[in-house]
């Protein structure tokens, strides 16, 4: 089932190449969407694919990003719109 999710990474998540490994990882996996840092120190992705890639992506992203620490996760799910083309990382 295709969903879309908006998800924030908390901890140690910036200066620490969190975007580029999890647009890698997100583009590998056939996702589309971005990532980009927030001005309060988070990451926010925003995912849309298959839920369950979209599941896998975001617990890879928790546990595996080499340098990262995440401390917690807040997940938002809602209906794809279809509005991206691929996944890239934004500033």
């Amino acid at each position: 089932m295709k969903a879309r999710a908006v998800v924030v990474f908390l901890g140690r998540v910036q200066g620490v190449n969190f975007r580029a490994y999890c647009a890698e990882k997100a583009e590998a996996m056939g996702l589309d969407g971005y990532v980009q840092n927030r001005w309060d120190g988070s990451v926010e992705a925003v995912f849309e694919g298959e839920r369950s890639t979209i599941e896998t992506c975001i617990e890879w992203n928790k546990t595996s990003q080499p340098y990262a620490r995440v401390e917690s996760v807040e997940v938002s799910w809602s209906e794809p719109n279809g509005e991206f083309q691929g996944f890239r990382a934004l500033r």
